[in-house]
């Protein structure tokens, strides 16, 4: 064997060559046919074990080993034999030199640690698009917890390499950094408080990848898309990304519009401002004109005999319509409200329906209308509401009432 590893040393010192630079060449020449070897091993081996996974992955009703092909799982672990055959050889190519031979294999070390983190991190990818495949697993925040299997991964891969290359024994070299653990806290502060916050976030269900959020204090309003160690990542309705500290999510207040998505339907909660002036008692003759809407018609037949009934029972004098029970305008648009509101086809019977009269403002008198659109798609849940306003607003005259603006230019013309 120690004729094969000095036989261009032998060579050169029998053609008289000087015995330092017979070593030299001798050193190079052996590490050149080792890398060679390597790199011959390693392209053999990336092409065998490539083809054994395609073949593999493609026979197999499985996707997870196709996942496994696509993050490189097969070609990183294809380079553990020809780093095996470097670590075996590299002390006979410099079997002179125990220095470089020294500094050299504690390199080939460090670079194993390396690999195994590739690997580890390309197996771990693999889970987290495999996970994200299954449906009750794809509203979790799966990076969250692939990131910190990492930063453990990576921070024990560190502590190796360090050990290595000062040759302090790892368990040493680890509790050594007891000391500086109140340093390496205030320097993974932000990941320490993500981690935490993505675990109570999950826990307590916070927040799924999916989830219409709105988050006033950084701007977000609409899907979330990623849920990360550190950030979650929103796509709002314009199409921008928002992105948000994961902490954030438990020390400040948001919106999630996830109760509404799963409900039944889309809330619509708006008023119509109605002019004062315009609120008034209803004569007969009025009532009777009403009559004609045909929605209203028997509530109003209904209402003038009970009326009637009580006024006449009681002897109220109803040459004042102050006096005794009336009808007014304004209740009676209300009540057509309701009713309109409960034959609406695109309105959801079985959640609350109601037409309310809110306080007086400087504005005039709020009409406000509670219900639930049954599609809960924006478009079309701004499509009914707007739908349904116009209607309101173009039967305001039918009832002897306005809707209160404020004055404009042409308000002042004669």
């Amino acid at each position: 064997m120690n004729t094969i590893k000095h036989w261009l040393y032998d060579y050169l010192m029998s053609v008289g060559c000087s015995e330092n630079l017979a070593k030299y060449l001798n050193m190079l020449a052996l590490l050149l046919a080792l890398l060679i070897v390597v790199f011959i091993v390693d392209f053999i081996t990336r092409k065998l074990l490539l083809g054994a996974f395609n073949r593999f992955a493609a026979a197999s009703k499985s996707n997870f080993d196709d996942l496994m092909v696509k993050n490189k799982v097969s070609r990183n672990i294809a380079h553990i034999i020809p780093l095996l055959i470097a670590l075996e050889f590299i002390r006979d190519v410099f079997i002179d030199f125990p220095t470089f031979e020294n500094i050299v294999e504690k390199g080939l070390q460090v670079f194993a640690i390396i690999l195994t983190l590739w690997i580890v991190r390309s197996l771990l990818n693999t889970l987290k698009d495999y996970f994200k495949t299954l449906p009750r697993l794809k509203d979790k925040p799966i990076d969250s917890y692939i990131q910190v299997f990492m930063i453990f991964a990576w921070l024990a891969g560190f502590m190796s390499a360090i050990a290595i290359i000062t040759g302090i024994p790892f368990l040493t070299f680890a509790t050594g950094l007891g000391a500086i653990s109140a340093v390496i806290i205030l320097v993974f502060k932000d990941t320490i408080m993500g981690f935490v916050a993505s675990i109570q976030v999950s826990i307590n269900d916070m927040v799924r990848i999916g989830d219409w959020i709105t988050f006033e204090k950084y701007g977000a309003d609409g899907d979330v898309t990623e849920i990360t160690l550190a950030t979650v990542k929103v796509q709002n309705f314009d199409k921008t990304i928002t992105t948000i500290p994961t902490y954030a999510l438990i020390s400040e207040s948001f919106k999630n519009w996830r109760g509404m998505t799963s409900s039944g339907g889309r809330r619509i909660k708006r008023a119509l401002f109605i002019k004062q002036e315009g609120v008034k008692y209803l004569a007969e003759t009025d009532v009777n004109k009403l009559k004609s809407i045909q929605l209203i018609t028997s509530y109003l037949e209904s209402r003038q005999k009970d009326i009637s009934t009580y006024n006449t029972s009681n002897k109220i004098d109803k040459t004042l319509l102050l006096n005794g029970r009336n009808l007014t305008n304004i209740g009676v648009f209300r009540k057509y409200i309701d009713l309109y509101l409960k034959q609406h086809s695109a309105i959801n019977k079985d959640m609350m329906i109601m037409a309310r009269q809110l306080a007086p403002t400087t504005q005039g008198i709020p009409i406000e209308i509670y219900a639930f659109s049954s599609d809960k798609r924006w478009e079309n849940y701004e499509y009914i509401m707007s739908d349904i306003f116009d209607h309101l607003m173009a039967a305001l005259p039918y009832f002897d009432l306005e809707i209160f603006e404020l004055p404009s230019s042409s308000s002042f013309k004669s």
